[in-house]
């Protein structure tokens, strides 16, 4: 088939560009600019790539035109996060493609009563991010229900892999945490370390989009939770990787007002982002309905991220070396 993918250098475009290529389409990048894919590839030399900047087209009202000269059978779109952009390029598309594939995220959860968090939970989304991707996830059910515009959403959990800075233990993005579970420092952790994160490797969301191009009918117009097999605990995170380079965590639990002035205001709210919906989510669907199954567990994904901060200068040089091991081989 011949397949557009909208943002096809970012994370996962980087390991889904090469899935499809190699599995033999004819496949059409779409990026803003000219930077080269996380996780370089000689299938990128097979792609036709092609500079777009959709910010500035959907306001001229001309993306989804470009969209469709190009005359793909699929459309994978990694950058929606509007339902004004996203019903711009259905109607662009319409009656002129197999299917439309959106990445959604789990954060059109909000807190779970029940976990693991299936599909067909009642949704209470907060937050510009949650509630935006939840508004499109309606949009394109409504499209298909209403319309009959072929659409599949896949939601990602913590996209995670070599290449960049991942969700740690403490629920954000500081590089320090790692360090001081590499090396027996002190680590504060909000409340008791029992909130959830869910993270999945780049490649794992990438082989899910690749299933869905191939689809059945039932998976039309549904949407499907693409992270690892289990959620793990702050606690249980942090414990993990001091484990990885021979320590024991030293943890300390605080309650949040105390964690928040400890580890400041850009991380404390990083933390607070992840804590307060603590995801636990349920892939039973996407095994059944997509044949989706993750290669990696969330703390294989952490830590392939983690040897490559470490190989790239981004943790203290006193940080002893990561195992392979870890971590599934290429």
């Amino acid at each position: 088939m011949r397949i557009v993918v909208i943002g096809a250098t970012g994370h996962v475009g980087g390991y889904l560009v090469p899935r499809l290529v190699r599995a033999g389409h004819d496949v059409l990048a779409v990026s803003r600019g000219t930077r080269e894919p996380y996780h370089p590839d000689p299938a990128w030399a097979h792609v036709t790539r092609i500079q777009a900047d959709r910010t500035a087209e959907d306001a001229d009202g001309t993306f989804a035109g470009r969209i469709a000269s190009l005359a793909p059978d699929v459309v994978i779109d990694m950058l929606c996060f509007t339902p004004a952009s996203a019903q711009h390029l259905v109607d662009g598309l319409r009656g002129r493609i197999q299917l439309l594939v959106h990445c959604g995220t789990i954060w059109v959860h909000g807190p779970a009563t029940e976990v693991p968090v299936r599909e067909d939970a009642p949704r209470r989304p907060f937050g510009a991010y949650g509630t935006g991707k939840a508004a499109i996830e309606q949009l394109l059910r409504h499209e298909w229900q209403q319309n009959g515009f072929p659409s599949i959403v896949l939601h990602p959990g913590h996209i995670s892999g070599p290449g960049w800075p991942i969700i740690n233990p403490a629920g954000n993005l500081d590089l320090g945490v790692w360090n001081a579970l590499a090396t027996g420092a002190e680590l504060p952790l909000p409340n008791f370390g029992l909130e959830t994160v869910h993270h999945v490797h780049a490649d794992d969301v990438a082989q899910a989009f690749e299933r869905a191009v191939t689809a059945p009918e039932p998976a039309l117009g549904e949407s499907f939770h693409v992270v690892s097999d289990r959620a793990i605990t702050l606690r249980g995170f942090a414990e993990a990787v001091a484990g990885w380079f021979g320590q024991t965590a030293n943890l300390r639990f605080l309650p949040f007002a105390d964690f928040a002035s400890t580890v400041g205001a850009k991380a404390s709210e990083a933390t607070k982002e992840h804590i307060a919906r603590s995801p636990s989510m349920s892939i039973a669907k996407a095994r059944q309905v997509l044949g989706y199954e993750p290669r990696y567990t969330s703390l294989q994904a952490a830590a392939e991220a983690v040897a490559w901060l470490q190989a790239n200068g981004r943790l203290a040089p006193t940080v002893p070396p990561i195992s392979a091991d870890l971590y599934p081989s290429a």
